[in-house]
């Protein structure tokens, strides 16, 4: 079974084609500034040589269907092309950021489908509808090819009722789904199955903590295979500190705001969205660069260092008190795949919960097959690197080959 796997933010436009039968990457492609006149093209082609073939371009990407089209056009092209056409994809798998409570699992997608996903659309307005766009786009473009939607919230929909609501009147959760829904549920699912595998337990046998960490990020409680707690919330806006959002706030900063500096609802989206956290805190929302900043002396840089470590540490120790018995931490995305510096100001202190970091391994962890905990560590500590793609791609497969 062939999938071709898309994920698309307002101006991009991620795809993947992946074999099932060893589940493997044939191309991969990536569509930037969607809607301007130097829209950039990246492909990737995996040759069944073992080559790989990749292209790089600017052309004009007018919208989304222009950007799929193109797509299309990569993974056919007849000299460096996956595919010969089409008809040789077996089912389109996109991901939605919000499901609402509708969807709990991933849905075969149809008229009433569709017409579900739009009445989600004010409970994710920044993304849920260039994810509607895109599923119509493409159901043009392949109408004869099953197309299945892959949610981010549903693997948060085991969240327990304590953990799953707010405290406001009940009213607002029955009339307008005010409650807490979790994000990035399509990469903890995946690294706390790969977790499992390595721990050589079934996923329903294991408890583990999973920290996405990059630009935006959160952390999940998962017992015995199911997510139980996870740091963001309605929205993405709620939890640890990103690049653009603040995480965790009092509400009434926000009142206190609108009040002081007469500021419109849209305002103060604004700024949560896009001019608070890390960028907010030093001007830079790149953990790269702010660490750089950092070793020079920068007051700032260093305060928002500390304060991304402070919030990550406590949720790990919440989550690591509630489960009572931790199996592993996992770190992932590209903050916690890629920076040994975080991972290890991360779990700074935190041996007193049987999390015990070896240095060397954490410097370089593809050495050490992921594991970064030192020998004899009561609870494993891995970096696993995330593959929204792939999981995408076998929950799609996992629903065509039931009607199949």
């Amino acid at each position: 079974m062939r999938i071709l796997v898309v994920n698309c933010g307002s101006s991009s436009l991620k795809y993947q084609l992946l074999d099932m039968d060893g589940e493997r990457i044939m191309a991969r492609g990536l569509m930037e500034r969607i809607g301007e006149s130097n829209g950039r093209v990246f492909h990737r082609t995996h040759m069944a040589s073992g080559r790989i073939h990749e292209v790089k371009f600017e052309t004009p990407l007018t919208d989304h269907r222009a950007a799929l089209r193109q797509a299309v056009r990569q993974l056919t092209a007849s000299d460096t092309g996956a595919i010969a056409g089409p008809e040789e994809i077996d089912a389109v798998g996109h991901r939605v950021v919000h499901g609402g409570e509708a969807f709990r699992e991933p849905t075969l997608v149809d008229a009433a489908v569709l017409d579900a996903i739009e009445k989600t659309i004010p409970l994710a307005p920044l993304h849920n509808p260039a994810n509607l766009m895109v599923i119509n786009i493409a159901r043009e473009l392949f109408p004869q090819i099953p197309q299945v939607v892959v949610f981010d919230t549903a693997f948060h929909h085991t969240l327990p009722p304590h953990a799953r609501h707010y405290a406001l009147p009940w009213s607002y959760y029955e009339e307008l789904g005010v409650r807490r829904y979790g994000f990035h549920g399509v990469s903890h699912q995946y690294v706390s199955r790969e977790a499992a595998r390595r721990l050589g337990r079934s996923p329903e046998d294991a408890n583990l903590i999973t920290a996405h960490l990059g630009n935006g990020a959160s952390i999940c409680a998962i017992k015995e295979g199911a997510s139980v707690n996870t740091s963001m919330g309605m929205t993405p806006l709620q939890g640890l500190v990103m690049g653009t959002r603040g995480g965790d706030i009092d509400p009434g900063v926000m009142l206190y705001l609108a009040r002081c500096l007469d500021m419109s609802v849209d305002e103060l989206e604004d700024v949560l969205q896009n001019e608070s956290g890390l960028k907010g805190l030093c001007g830079m929302n790149d953990m790269r660069d702010i660490q750089k900043a950092a070793e020079s002396g920068d007051a700032s840089a260093r305060l928002a260092l500390d304060m991304f470590v402070h919030r990550c540490r406590h949720y790990i120790g919440a989550y690591a008190f509630e489960l009572g018995r931790l199996d592993a931490l996992i770190f992932t995305a590209g903050i916690g795949e890629n920076d040994a510096v975080i991972r290890a100001a991360c779990c700074e202190g935190l041996a007193s919960f049987g999390l015990n970091l070896d240095p060397l391994k954490n410097r370089t962890p593809e050495d050490h097959q992921g594991e970064i905990s030192s020998t004899g560590s009561p609870i494993k500590i891995y970096v696993i690197p995330t593959n929204e793609g792939l999981e995408i791609a076998r929950q799609t497969a996992k629903v065509v080959g039931s009607i199949g």
